[in-house]
């Protein structure tokens, strides 16, 4: 398979990834470099399956219908307008010939269409994928919560769940089932998660006379002895007290055993049905990164220096998830995969590769880590920033506030400023969309493919 290069003299400078890291080192190259790609001296492609970048942080608003989900994404196209895009999968990266192989985005899997591009210099922001374990009957009913495909999905089910409940109102154990949603692991992701989901489908209930919101069970399990570590031990007791006096069953301690067609067993004996599995306990870094010939840490991540290249290799470059990247502030660890330290780094970095293109100094990535916050749910939240430790509405304000600012382009901003107007004069929508998983079932049965009406 011969490999792909950019024409000329041209340096091509690859990013894999169009995640956090990826899309803001590029937009970075975008801003430094914008006579060197104007007069073609440099090019720089990134290569991500998706055409857009996920604001994760907002997932949780977009899975409860606080924001339409469209406005937590940025399109890579519009954004970076000066580089080359290409949608498709990194399947193997190899830096000892400095090239990347990629799955075009509609390419079959025998790897027929597959294509070499040659590298100069080479970002690697792949980020993380959920770390799964090998309990029984999770792969078949549970799902995840890092892409905005996963909150439209869990938004619909939940919602379909209800749907489920009200229309069998004699069978109790068709309604427990559909009632009973569990998630597994107390970080950022699921605690939002959770936190969002329960506020949207109690809102929810008001619209189906035959359930009442009490008989809806949320369950939180967590293998450690606290929930929300980022926050700080004080507001995460704060915010299990909260979840517990919502009627939220906050599980520490506690395993997941068994899924198997939806019966949920536990470490403490506990064995039930439920209609919902979501899976948040942890990441790892993606799967190409281990195929890979860069240098990696026990965790799988690759090694990094504090300047953010590859350790040995000065025309790599790694940050986020899937970089171990020395934290230089005060705990002589790593930093933390989080998207505060991500688009910092994605600064950095971008600053870093420009230095290296004109000959000067490249500077450390040092980050102090100011803080978190955490919706809880609509005016609910938490917050531990420099030290100040805040609850409920103020928190949620800030919140939203925090967040708004980090989000990438104007546009995005004033659609999401918009969204959350219109909420202050109108309920939010409380309709499932759960068809959109089958979009050929209509015309299947039109067609006389489908015998069931």
């Amino acid at each position: 398979m011969p490999s792909e290069r950019t024409t000329g003299s041209a340096q091509h400078i690859v990013i894999v990834g169009g995640g956090y890291v990826g899309m803001y080192t590029a937009l970075r190259l975008q801003k430094k470099l914008r006579s060197e790609l104007r007069r073609g001296e440099v090019v720089v492609t990134v290569i991500d399956p998706q055409s857009y970048m996920t604001y994760q942080p907002f997932l949780p608003e977009a899975a409860a219908g606080n924001l339409e989900p469209r406005h937590v994404v940025a399109p890579l196209r519009r954004v970076l307008g000066r580089c080359r895009i290409m949608n498709g999968f990194v399947t193997r990266i190899e830096d000892a010939s400095r090239t990347v192989t990629v799955r075009p985005a509609g390419a079959d899997s025998t790897g027929a269409a597959d294509r070499r591009i040659g590298y100069d210099l080479l970002v690697v922001a792949l980020g993380s994928v959920s770390r799964t374990l090998p309990i029984p009957g999770l792969a078949e009913c549970g799902i995840g919560f890092k892409t905005v495909e996963e909150a439209i999905f869990l938004r619909n089910h939940v919602l379909h769940q209800l749907d489920i409940a009200a229309s069998n109102p004699g069978d109790e154990k068709i309604r427990r089932r559909a009632l009973t949603f569990v998630f597994v692991g107390a970080g950022f992701a699921g605690i939002e998660a959770l936190a969002e989901l329960e506020d949207m489908a109690r809102d929810a209930c008001r619209w189906y006379p035959n359930i009442d919101a009490d008989e809806m069970r949320w369950m939180m399990v967590e293998a450690t002895g606290r929930i929300l570590p980022e926050v700080g031990p004080e507001m995460g007791r704060w915010t299990e007290e909260a979840l517990r006096r919502r009627g939220i069953e906050v599980k520490l301690e506690t395993l997941l055993k068994s899924a198997e067609k939806r019966q949920i067993v536990l470490s403490d004996g506990e064995e039930f049905e439920a209609g919902t599995l979501v899976w948040t306990a942890g990441v790892k870094p993606h799967p190409v990164v281990g195929d890979s010939d860069l240098p990696l840490d026990a965790k799988g991540r690759i090694k990094a220096t504090v300047e953010l290249t590859v350790e040995g290799l000065e025309h790599v470059y790694a940050a986020g998830d899937n970089a171990a990247v020395p934290d230089l502030t005060d705990t002589g660890d790593f930093t933390a995969p989080n998207a505060q330290h991500a688009v910092r780094q994605a600064k950095v970095l971008g600053d870093n590769i420009v230095a290296d293109l004109r000959g000067k100094t490249r500077k450390p990535y040092k980050h102090a880590y100011v803080g978190s916050v955490a919706s809880l749910g609509l005016h609910k939240g938490v917050a531990n920033v420099y030290g100040l430790k805040l609850r409920g509405v103020l928190a949620w304000l800030m919140h939203r506030t925090y967040h708004l600012s980090r989000m990438p382009t104007v546009n995005r901003k004033f659609r999401i400023t918009a969204d959350w107007t219109l909420a202050l004069f109108f309920r939010r929508e409380i309709v499932s969309l759960g068809e959109l998983e089958w979009p050929r079932q209509e015309f299947e049965l039109a067609a006389g493919r489908r015998q069931d009406t």
